[in-house]
């Protein structure tokens, strides 16, 4: 048709007009867009390649059943406090099920208890060769290997779900801007000489925020050479504070280590570069031969 698309980032076109001065309508976002468009100052958001595209919706799809996995064990310690048992955690690990098994419940907490283990565990069979794919993704991939290697508490998880939402890193002007796509900036709200304390803005990848945070977990332990960062920000701030202020860190330096490897850090492994380039041959190569030219010449002749 002759039409060239051009899909714009929601915030800042919002953004790019200004205080609101009459309603909201089709029409005159229509308008406004034209007018960026024209001039030149249309903020464009990035399409991920399609490679990326299916990383990103396996690393949320796997985001997504942790979550629940949660939920249901959340369920099952309401479930024991609200029947008076004593606290226990780790009641998926060791012998924590036989202690379950073992409680005196009435038939509907017991009923209510073993629906959520049965759930945890088909969500335990979906999770595993999930991870394992994840996992053999990260350790094959170049821009994973650059951050596994390079920063203590960055596993393969964590370095595919990195490399999964924040994409080419190149789009990003700065690594304050990668902080603010993460949603992990902090907000400020100031009037006079009263300033509310600060929080995540929480705009962005949910996915990417857990990864960095478990990072920080395991970037904090002792033997890590963010050990004595952590222990200062943590008598400033307090341990969630400095945990939060470690996985910024992390994000800041993924991302220059992502921005330095340029084209390399989103190239897929090697094996699915040769497999993707032959399902193209043999999608055009079927191509060409389902569709018939509509002269008597031969096929070498068209195409020629």
């Amino acid at each position: 048709m002759g039409a060239v698309v051009h899909l714009a980032e929601p915030a800042e076109t919002a953004a790019r007009r200004g205080n609101k001065k009459r309603a909201k309508t089709d029409r005159a976002d229509a308008r406004h867009h034209r007018e960026l468009l024209l001039a030149g100052r249309l903020p464009e958001s990035w399409i991920p390649p399609d490679h990326i595209l299916d990383l990103r919706a396996q690393v949320r799809l796997r985001h997504t059943l942790i979550e629940q996995h949660s939920e249901w064990q959340q369920r099952i310690q309401a479930v024991l406090y609200h029947h008076g048992c004593p606290q226990r955690r780790q009641l998926m690990k060791g012998d924590g099920r036989d202690w379950l098994a073992d409680l005196a419940l009435p038939d509907t907490a017991r009923q209510q208890i073993t629906v959520s283990l049965e759930m945890i565990d088909a969500l335990d069979a979906q999770l595993a060769p999930l991870t394992s794919e994840l996992r053999d993704y990260a350790r094959r991939q170049m821009g994973c290997r650059a951050l596994v290697d390079r920063y203590y508490g960055i596993g393969g998880l964590v370095a595919v779900t990195v490399l999964a939402e924040l994409g080419d890193c190149r789009r990003f002007s700065n690594s304050r801007d990668a902080v603010r796509y993460g949603g992990m900036d902090i907000t400020v709200y100031q009037s006079d000489r009263h300033r509310a304390p600060g929080r995540l803005s929480r705009q962005g990848p949910p996915a990417l925020r857990w990864a960095l945070y478990e990072a920080a977990h395991a970037a904090r332990r002792p033997g890590s050479p963010e050990r004595d960062y952590y222990l200062q920000a943590a008598e400033r701030l307090g341990g969630n504070r400095a945990c939060l202020a470690l996985a910024r860190k992390l994000l800041n330096r993924c991302y220059h280590t992502l921005r330095e490897l340029g084209d390399d850090a989103l190239a897929p492994p090697e094996h699915e570069r040769r497999r993707s380039a032959a399902a193209r041959r043999a999608s055009s190569g079927s191509a060409r031969s389902t569709e018939r030219p509509a002269t008597h010449e031969p096929v070498d002749a068209v195409a020629a």
